[in-house]
């Protein structure tokens, strides 16, 4: 599994409106300064939480960003595996592939198959009602870095 820049970013922007879940909207300016990300890049990243039904917008001049639900049903292996695509470490291990003669003989399948589990595992139990949680019980500042 690797996250990209845009997936690192989403994971950001949806635990800071998590923060944020029971407050007013938030602008796109507020969450880059908090998350340290480039406004523009950000808007694209909400554009596309937004598009995967995750958060939603309001335009205008008291406009800004919430989240479509509660954070507690959205899980972290959700928001990645919509901006990033399949968590698994290879592309042999997902049902329908066929690009390998030897996908249904070989020892090192069962291996990738186990691993891409523990990974699912993990981030699809994590939500971000957890996460805001963890942050606020730490009383800091959310640090965003991995």
């Amino acid at each position: 599994m690797k996250v990209t820049y845009k997936g690192d970013y989403a994971l950001k922007t949806i635990l800071d409106l998590s923060l944020h879940y029971d407050s007013d909207i938030v602008t796109s300016n507020d969450i880059a300064k908090r998350i340290d990300a480039p406004i523009k890049f950000l808007e694209q990243v909400l554009s596309e939480l937004k598009k995967g039904g995750f958060v939603l917008s309001k335009r205008g001049k008291v406009g800004g960003y919430i989240l479509a639900k509660n954070p507690a049903k959205i899980t972290v292996g959700q928001v990645i595996r919509f901006i990033d695509g399949p968590v698994e470490p290879i592309a042999c291990i997902n049902k329908g592939y066929t690009n390998c003669s030897d996908a249904s003989k070989c020892v090192l399948k069962k291996v990738w198959e186990q691993v891409g589990m523990a990974v699912s595992a993990i981030i699809d139990k994590v939500n971000f009602e957890d996460l805001a949680n963890e942050v606020r019980k730490s009383k800091q500042e959310p640090v965003y870095s991995i």
